[in-house]
């Protein structure tokens, strides 16, 4: 009412004022004299000259050691790269070399801010871990001239680290997936610990948020361990972050909550001393878990450490130009003089910065490191953060059994998650450190069960799975499973992640970003061929249970299909025999991202295992069981591609037999989708000749697909007289109801396909252009009157779903 003040509710409590009992967690040590002057001396060196450099990538293409007045034709033309995020990057870099110098420990380094590029280059150079790889990029003058020139011009490296970076396991861009890599990337690799750096821009991510939780799935007496390093360094692009604003009592509430015991390396004036106690002290807590667990003795619920490492955004770069503050602020993010080209006043201060480092001081007459810098880095090659065997030589191929020994007898009714489920039971009985299954929640539900009856989960927090060995990681986030599947598998391992068919593409974008780093990989010499990604998608749209529209989406289909040709493969197998020969082909292959889209409920087995085997290496054959004179002659051909639409199709060729004798139908069966494309748009695409004799050169096709029809429209774009061909698949119609009833409403049912068959092999078949119309309203009459009984009785017909009987 006018003039009523409004009620005020009560303000949430300050969180700086929360008790100091919640700083329990964070750690206190003494490290003013931790290092000695000559340890500190050759720290700082290795800093400054790893700074320099990358300063240099950033702007130089000429007078790279500065060894004259710096003048605008010594700079790149397009001044690309991020400067903020890197000194924070190569200090965490000298400590992890000092550590490994003086323990041994083997390492990886993860960088979630992946255009941090030029730190991490600098370094690999001043540790002489590009040479090995690149020739060109020789720990000499010529070799640094080379580096700092080149950078993000064409040719050169890009302005963020990717599969041509030597000992880079992830590539930054899309946020949030570092931590994730990490963890996946110490499974069954119990010497490793893997150093992440989270920016905290990345920090603020759901996918990082998750992420956190993924020590508990650790095993220490089997897995290695992650040092997650957050970085702090205020600032994204243009803005504050949330990491940034929040105090040492929300940061440690924060973190305790997850389960970590947390350490802030903060101490500016002594940096280097509070850094290198605080690692050294995270690498022991890590030995002491890992001592107790491999001892029998496990901890229960250990807490793993956690660093926060704030510093300013760019530090050690310029202040300030012109009043706008530089260091410490967002205008460090990118590039920080971006007119030095064009702007005298910003020349001259990139000149002064560079000077500051003192390259005259931290390189030789030859262009090399100095002793001192060189005396902090390992000195056996093969412990080096760029050439670790784990992220560059390492592919395990699995002990794939025989899986014809274990196929199904053909005409009976099997569920292809089933028998796989059994096949993989023994797959993992074989491969004891180097297979896991990644998946969120859904095993059981996706009647792959059979692998926990001698496996079992390795959740560690869970009293019933700790220290078990289990080889099953079930966490409710796609995002997390996805990413340790990546850090697994680039470390030369195979995982498999199974998953609801409509949640997939809740990580589409993960598996384009990874499948860019394979494309990468294998244009280098030197990186060795990885196992591939194995995707099995179930509980599909074809086939409801309690889901509804919700769980009704065939799209990651398409993602799969859109990436390069030499990395996607699509497999739609349809029945248990045949998805075993692919499950088994896929668990072999590398390189790839392998999609398998099966089902879960028992549906007939089509095939025998020999009759399975030749189907699969065909991609696609003629089932002339269903077909008139085994094929011969069409009037129409039907094509199945999927396992319950496949089963339409039969069902089809059936009704068609009783009702439409004279009609000549020739069936056939597509189980991977990828020979479809015109010849040489895939390695498994049919020649035209082969196309023609399996879809005849002039009849009506008809397709009944399980994914989207616009997808299979562009995979067959090129391919002659398209005019003939129809395509059938989801409409995105669905809701929670029967079965049969998602087939009708998708125009997919077996009365749909013989409509249509009837209607386009009239073309060719005057007797039955006769009765076309009446007998194609007979099979839209018989759905309507399907329709209207499981509106009414609330189930499908009798019968429905039996398999069809050719009279």
């Amino acid at each position: 009412m006018p003039g009523q003040e409004l009620a005020t509710p009560n303000p949430p409590p300050d969180p700086s004022q929360l008790p100091d009992s919640i700083l329990t967690y964070k750690v206190q040590l003494d490290t003013k004299n931790f290092l000695d002057q000559k340890e500190l001396h050759a720290v700082q060196a290795f800093r400054r000259a790893a700074d320099y450099i990358a300063a240099a990538m950033i702007f130089l293409k000429d007078n790279t050691l500065l060894e004259r007045q710096l003048t605008p034709d010594d700079i790149k033309h397009r001044l690309l790269g991020h400067w903020g995020t890197c000194p924070g990057l190569v200090m965490v870099y000298a400590h992890l070399n000092r550590i490994i110098r003086k323990t041994g420990q083997d390492a990886l380094y993860v960088v979630g801010p992946g255009h941090g590029a030029p730190a991490i280059l600098s370094c690999l150079w001043l540790e002489n871990s590009l040479a090995p790889y690149m020739t060109p990029y020789t720990r000499d003058k010529a070799g640094l001239e080379k580096l700092i020139s080149a950078f993000s011009i064409p040719g050169g490296f890009p302005s963020h680290i990717n599969a041509q970076t030597p000992g880079s396991i992830h590539e930054g861009g899309e946020l949030g997936y570092a931590l994730g890599v990490s963890f996946g990337a110490v499974m069954d690799n119990p010497d490793l610990i893997v150093t992440c750096i989270v920016g905290d821009g990345e920090a603020e991510t759901g996918p990082t948020a998750t992420a956190w939780h993924g020590y508990k799935y650790i095993d220490p007496a089997e897995s290695g361990a992650v040092l997650p390093i957050v970085h702090v360094n205020g600032f994204k692009i243009s803005e504050r972050t949330i990491y940034g604003t929040m105090d040492d009592k929300e940061m440690t509430a924060l973190f305790s909550g997850y389960g970590y015991q947390v350490r802030f390396v903060e101490d500016l004036e002594n940096i280097d001393q509070d850094l290198a106690a605080s690692m050294e002290w995270a690498v022991d807590e890590i030995h002491k878990i890992q001592k107790a667990a491999r001892s029998g003795h496990p901890i229960v619920k250990p807490r793993w450490p956690v660093l926060i490492l704030r510093t300013p955004k760019g530090w050690g770069g310029p202040k300030s130009f012109h009043g706008e503050f530089i260091e410490g602020s967002f205008h460090s993010h990118q590039v920080p003089l971006p007119e030095a080209k064009t702007n005298p006043e910003q020349l001259s201060a990139l000149g002064l910065w560079l000077k500051s480092y003192g390259p005259h001081e931290l390189f030789d007459k030859n262009g090399a490191p100095t002793a001192e810098i060189l005396s902090i880095i390992p000195e056996v090659d093969d412990k080096k953060l760029g050439q670790r065997k784990e992220s560059n030589t390492t592919y395990h191929a699995l002990d794939v059994p025989d899986w014809k020994s274990m196929a199904v007898e053909k005409g009976t009714q099997q569920s292809c998650m089933k028998v796989v489920g059994e096949f993989l039971h023994d797959v993992v009985e074989r491969n004891a450190s180097d297979f896991r299954i990644f998946s969120p929640d859904e095993l059981i539900s996706n009647k792959l069960d059979a692998v926990l009856r001698d496996s079992g989960r390795n959740f560690q927090w869970d009293i019933a799975s700790r220290a078990k060995g289990g080889r099953v990681i079930e966490i409710l986030s796609e995002h997390t499973c996805q990413a340790m599947l990546q850090g697994y598998t680039l470390t030369g391992r195979t995982g498999l992640f199974p998953s609801y068919e409509a949640f997939l593409g809740i990580i589409q974008t993960m598996m384009v970003q990874y499948s860019k780093f394979v494309k990468m990989s294998k244009e280098t010499t030197w990186r060795e061929s990885v196992g591939s990604l194995n995707y099995v998608e179930t509980s599909t749209w074809t086939r409801q249970e309690h889901n509804g529209f919700s769980h009704q989406n065939p799209a990651f289909i398409g993602a799969v299909l859109n990436l390069k040709p030499s990395a996607a493969r699509v497999y739609l197998p349809p029945d248990a025999n045949c998805f075993l020969s692919t499950m088994a082909h896929c668990l072999r292959a590398k390189d790839y991202i392998n999609l398998m889209v099966g089902s879960k409920q028992p549906t007939p087995v089509w095939l025998s295992g020999e009759e399975a085997d030749r189907h699969c290496i065909a991609g696609a054959s003629i089932w002339k069981f269903a077909s008139v004179d085994d094929g011969l002659h069409p009037d129409v051909v039907l094509v199945g591609i999927g396992v319950e639409v496949t089963f339409e199709v039969i069902a089809a060729a059936a009704l068609l037999r009783k009702h439409v004798p004279a009609l000549r139908v020739r069936v056939l069966n597509v189980t991977d989708l990828m020979i479809l494309g015109p010849w040489g748009s895939h390695p498994h695409s049919l020649s035209d000749a082969d196309f023609d004799a399996l879809f005849t050169s002039n009849r009506p096709i008809h397709f009944n697909y399980h994914g989207y029809p616009i997808e299979l429209k562009g995979l067959l774009f090129g391919r002659p007289n398209l005019e003939r061909v129809s395509i059938e698949g989801y409409r995105e119609e669905g809701t929670t109801t029967s079965p049969f009833d998602m087939m009708l409403a998708n125009h997919t049912s077996r009365y749909d396909i013989a409509a249509q068959a009837v209607r386009a092999g009239s073309q060719h078949n005057g007797k039955v252009r006769l009765d076309a119309h009446e007998l194609a309203s007979r099979f839209e009459h018989m759905a309507e009157k399907d329709k209207a009984y499981i509106l009414e009785v609330g189930k499908d017909p009798e019968g429905i779903f039996d398999t069809p009987v050719f009279e």
